[in-house]
């Protein structure tokens, strides 16, 4: 886990009355990336706003992350840390997020995590991004993730980042966070990819990588499918390679012969 803030808090300590009510004109906005990627973290982000200037976002032309170009990203990421009062980042490794998907438990990591952003943004009203089918249950998860102090109130909608202007500014930050680590590792070990899937670069990069280490990169997540079947696949293959000569021609000669 690591969790980091863009911009210090303001409220270091239990916020007074007065902070109390300051904080009631602030809108929170929480969403992901990289949640489907077999390569680098799952980026977590949440910013809190006042209401004037999310409208300013939102006649400036901010919008779900996925439908910007990278320029358009880049460009709105300076406005948006410009504009808001608060921004966290939550940043889980692919060893934890194997952890929790082999426990079937990813949709569990997310809600804490997006909790632990939640838990500085100092918001009264706050949007997430449900990553669950059943999002009131996914609202629950997060509550019960939440400190003590100050809890806002949560609402959990499915697209969020396509229909609400602070969530679209948390995926704009996530992805540009997310593409930031992305790069760290492309800078590395060359071309990589998206880190998707679905992209044939970055599995043929991973094919290369187990057929030359025999494992996995450890910026790779293992509990992916895609990549479990190669590590299973070159596993058979390399215990074929180990059989010796002699077994592999006995074996045969066995077969033959209860074939005759």
């Amino acid at each position: 886990m690591n969790l980091s803030k863009i911009k210090p808090s303001e409220y270091d300590t239990m916020p007074s009355p007065g902070a109390l009510a300051y904080q009631e004109v602030l809108i929170g906005g929480v969403d992901e990336a990289g949640r489907g990627s077999v390569l680098g973290p799952l980026v977590v982000a949440g910013v809190s706003i006042e209401r004037k200037n999310l409208s300013r976002l939102h006649r400036a032309g901010v919008r779900d992350s996925k439908v910007l170009s990278v320029k358009a990203r880049q460009h709105f990421f300076g406005q948006i840390i410009e504009l808001a009062e608060h921004i966290c980042i939550f940043k889980s490794e692919c060893s934890e997020v194997d952890q929790y998907v082999f426990s079937n438990l990813y949709n569990k990591l997310e809600a804490k995590a997006m909790a632990a952003v939640i838990n500085n943004l100092f918001a009264m009203r706050v949007y997430v991004d449900a990553c669950d089918v059943n999002r009131l249950r996914y609202k629950e998860c997060i509550e019960c993730e939440l400190g003590a102090v100050s809890r806002p109130r949560i609402f959990s909608l499915h697209h969020a980042d396509r229909t609400n202007t602070a969530v679209s500014a948390a995926s704009i930050i996530a992805k540009v966070i997310r593409d930031e680590e992305i790069q760290k590792i492309r800078s590395q070990y060359a071309e990589i990819g998206s880190g998707y899937p679905c992209d044939r670069k970055t599995m043929k990069f991973i094919l290369d990588w187990v057929a030359d280490h025999d494992s996995a990169p450890q910026f790779a997540r293992k509990s992916w499918k895609p990549l479990r079947n190669i590590l299973q696949n070159h596993g058979e293959s390399i215990k074929i390679k180990n059989i010796p000569s002699e077994k592999v021609l006995s074996n045969v000669a066995q077969s033959v012969s209860s074939m005759n």
